[in-house]
């Protein structure tokens, strides 16, 4: 570990830290800032230190806001109280904080005038179901906090009543899936889309805004009262353009926040707060900004996502290990994986340093997982005989609904985490063939139930998961990411390599039109797309979309598969009245 502080040191990976909180344009390829720590630093009138500044005081951080036990930092130097005066952090002439806390003064308001009745949709109803449209960032960070939420006891309350749904993939089956039994008079729909451009993103849209004009008519009212926009304030005449009232309904984030990092944005705000609440989504946020405390004011050898990203390095680029498994050992986390793949494959997938020299020695991990044991079942074979995999394991002192069965010496997350602790010490210790032989396993087979061992893997255990936890966690995972990024030279701000598929796809378009209106064979410039095309061309039964409009004038969502119901009051989980605990 001496000799990773060391190349610390000599990446200068503290004034790197430093530069991106303060604002400096660290993102060189695009000329931007990176500031996610933003989104959930202290209000500017708060009494404390606002570590999100132009010129650091090396203040201390405070790990844990809130007063709570839930606290995965376990550094005395992040414990301490931090006292101080605010700072500001100024990008291209704007006060930062200033703007994001008005985004999240408008997102309480809006979002609880939504739950409380106060703004209602078009034909009078109340607003009780919510459809999240975008995809990539705009997508799986909102969805891992909703699934953190949703069994968190505090998020079951909030949400009875209340039904979140995202809508991200451009497959029609994603808006049939997330349409279905929905009532549009009672549904309001959130796009999110940075620049309002995003072409999967804005077709399902479309869809979802046709969808309501079926039900409601084509009102421009029903747009305007059905219709959230997530977006750029440089997308506000592309917002208004779609229908959306922009004085109201409309939500801006900012160039420097990617949106791989932007859950702790309006982006996770509305949808999050429109089901569970701001207080909620405060916490989150509160939880978040823990870490970011103590990252940027513990010591190397003191800080949690300092040595995990030191590791990663070590393990990806010295040990050349190039896969890594998240393993969540908890149902909760389910969808923590793949936002971290997202996460962590855009941001250090890359193949050039900052001076601009192809990057000669491996970078950016294939990221993968599963939770709990349904892990254990479909991997962990791979582990524990194949290519060696570093494992990351997430446990919890207790879990957000126990169970204990009549006749089980133990509990459900009693048995949980007993396979928590026992997969770091099979992978680390192994079976050797003596043990192998002295169960009396016949000599053929020895071979084939050895265990190598030595396989590496790290365990983080907190308290619970609840909002605040889930913030710690998505924070830890965000500044590992940047840590590796920083100690590789590279830019894990930007995503250029998601540019040419697009680019490729609208001429794919533009060949299947020309195709189906004139009758003619595709000619791609690469021999298999072409047959590939053509065959899909000839033998689909698609046609333009023109032709289908006289025999479907509406779209296929309009059927009407809800029904008419009334919240429900309470909730039918026992708690601490029967087996089930909190």
């Amino acid at each position: 570990m001496d000799l990773l502080y060391d190349l610390a040191e000599r990446q200068d990976l503290k004034g790197k830290i430093d530069a991106m909180v303060n604002g400096e344009k660290i993102n060189f390829t695009e000329g931007r800032a990176v500031l996610h720590t933003a989104l959930r630093g202290r209000r500017p009138e708060e009494k404390g230190a606002d570590v999100y500044v132009q010129e650091n005081d090396s203040l201390n951080g405070s790990a844990n806001d809130s007063g709570n036990e839930e606290n995965v930092v376990n550094s005395s130097t992040a414990e301490k109280k931090v006292e101080g005066k605010n700072k500001k952090i100024i990008v291209d002439g704007d006060d930062v904080m200033e703007e994001v806390y008005d985004v999240l003064d408008q997102i309480k308001y809006f979002t609880e005038a939504v739950r409380s009745g106060e703004i209602r949709g078009f034909t009078g109803k109340r607003l009780r179901n919510i459809i999240s449209v975008g995809i990539g960032g705009s997508y799986l960070g909102p969805e891992f906090l909703h699934e953190c939420l949703k069994t968190e006891p505090e998020g079951i309350t909030k949400s009875l009543g209340y039904t979140l749904r995202f809508l991200s993939n451009v497959d029609p089956v994603d808006v049939e899936r997330a349409c279905a039994d929905l009532d549009p008079e009672e549904t309001l729909v959130v796009i999110v889309s940075k620049t309002f451009t995003t072409a999967e993103t804005m077709l399902n849209a479309r869809t979802v805004r046709q969808w309501l004009w079926d039900f409601m008519g084509d009102d421009k009212e029903v747009v305007r009262k059905h219709v959230v926009a997530v977006s750029s304030i440089s997308s506000k005449e592309k917002v208004e353009n779609f229908g959306i009232d922009t004085e109201k309904y409309f939500f801006r984030f900012w160039d420097w926040v990617g949106g791989r990092y932007s859950v702790c944005s309006a982006v996770g705000g509305i949808p999050i707060s429109l089901l569970y609440g701001f207080d909620l989504f405060e916490k989150f946020l509160q939880g978040a900004r823990s870490i970011d405390d103590h990252f940027i004011n513990a010591p190397l050898k003191e800080n949690i996502p300092v040595i995990m990203g030191l590791l990663g390095v070590w393990n990806m680029s010295f040990m050349e290990y190039s896969s890594r498994t998240i393993l969540p050992y908890s149902e909760a986390l389910l969808k923590l994986p793949a936002h971290i793949q997202q996460l962590d494959m855009e941001s250090n997938g890359k193949k050039a340093t900052k001076s601009g020299l192809l990057v000669d020695y491996p970078v950016g991990e294939i990221d993968f997982g599963e939770p709990g044991t349904n892990g254990q079942h479909s991997f962990f074979q791979l582990l524990h005989m194949g290519q060696v995999v570093p494992c990351e394991f997430i446990g919890f002192l207790r879990s957000q609904h126990d169970l204990c069965i009549d006749g089980e010496t133990v509990s459900a997350h009693d048995e949980l985490m007993a396979n928590f602790f026992a997969q770091p010490d099979a992978l680390a210790n192994g079976k050797t063939a003596e043990e192998v032989r002295a169960e009396g396993v016949d000599e053929d087979l020895i071979l084939h139930r050895t265990f190598e061992g030595n396989r590496p893997s790290s365990s983080i255990i907190a308290p619970m998961l609840t909002a605040y936890t889930c913030g710690q966690l998505l924070a830890i995972y965000e500044h590992r990411t940047a840590v590796q990024g920083f100690i590789w030279d590279i830019n894990s701000f930007d995503q250029w390599g998601v540019e040419l598929g697009k680019k490729l796809a609208c001429d794919v378009k533009n060949h299947m039109l020309d195709a189906r209106m004139n009758n003619k064979k595709i000619d791609a410039g690469n021999p298999a797309t072409s047959r590939l095309l053509n065959y899909y061309v000839e033998s689909s039964g698609q046609g333009p979309c023109e032709e289908l409009w006289d025999t479907n004038p509406l779209t296929s969502v309009t059927r009407k598969t809800h029904r008419e119901h009334f919240p429900p009051v309470g909730h039918d989980l026992k708690g601490r009245d029967g087996k089930l605990k909190f």
